[in-house]
């Protein structure tokens, strides 16, 4: 705790991140309508419409209230998937070495070789649109950069004296695994879920203003895509496009505080 009070950085972004969570677990509460309700198209912010509504007369702040819970939930899942493969994928490389090493880092060169945003536009092109199709794009192009990282602190482990003598004495890998290397892994497994998490809710934005989102579903990109494409520039309607802009980049930036933290310390 003290060490938390003393790192501005790491509680700055956890009370971002923490209030965003409670905003998505509250949203029923908070919102003052219901974000598919249909009313009177582009009205100004005013008392009853605090950020005024769209063209289809839904109230704007109430889409970015439940836009937090797609947004976060995109985001926090896409980081999960890719933290636990690249994470298998490490300790399998860095603790067996050998060919399984070799085959590894074969797939995670092939797999960076490739560029990952026309990868991830052609998933989801051919994928069923909806949430858990945008979480397997997302996730399937950013493992690389966790495996290869947490691949060379496992070799570094491995090698320590205590690890060899334990492989001598017939230790079972997974106790070895459990005990000695994952506890040696979480600052860095930290870093590594928390910079996933801000690109897979960055690009989440980028595929939903796109049109290659959520459909039925309220995002903060999804909301931002109607705002470009209703011409809210061209009325001057900023209270529409600049909120979920505004959200996106505090939120990423809670995350990347939090893995700013875990690289701190890390180093």
């Amino acid at each position: 705790m003290t060490k938390l009070r003393q790192n501005k950085a790491m509680l700055a972004g956890i009370i971002i991140i923490l209030f965003f969570v409670l905003v998505a677990l509250l949203a029923d509460l908070i919102s003052p309508y219901d974000p598919s309700t249909l009313g009177v198209a582009y009205q100004k912010p005013s008392r009853e419409h605090l950020l005024g509504t769209n063209d289809l007369g839904q109230d704007i702040f109430s889409e970015m209230i439940y836009g937090v819970r797609v947004s976060l939930f995109l985001g926090i899942f896409s980081a999960l998937i890719v933290t636990f493969v690249g994470s298998v994928l490490a300790l399998i490389a860095g603790y067996y070495g050998g060919a399984a090493d070799r085959i590894v880092c074969a797939v995670t060169d092939i797999a960076m070789a490739v560029p990952s945003l026309p990868l991830t536009l052609l998933l989801i092109a051919y994928l069923k649109s909806g949430v858990f199709s945008l979480v397997l794009a997302i996730s399937i192009t950013a493992w690389t950069g966790t495996a290869r990282i947490l691949r060379s602190r496992v070799r570094q482990i491995c090698r320590l004296p205590y690890i060899q003598i334990e492989k001598t004495l017939g230790v079972k890998t997974p106790v070895i695994l459990f005990r000695h290397v994952l506890p040696n892994l979480k600052d860095i497994l930290l870093t590594r879920m928390a910079l996933s998490v801000s690109g897979a809710m960055m690009t989440e934005s980028g595929l939903s203003f796109l049109g290659l989102g959520t459909y039925g579903q309220k995002s903060w990109g999804n909301i931002l895509h109607f705002a470009f494409f209703r011409n809210s520039i061209l009325r001057g309607q900023v209270w529409w496009y600049l909120p979920p802009i505004i959200c996106i980049c505090i939120a990423v930036m809670g995350f990347m505080l939090v893995g700013y933290y875990g690289q701190q310390k890390k180093d």
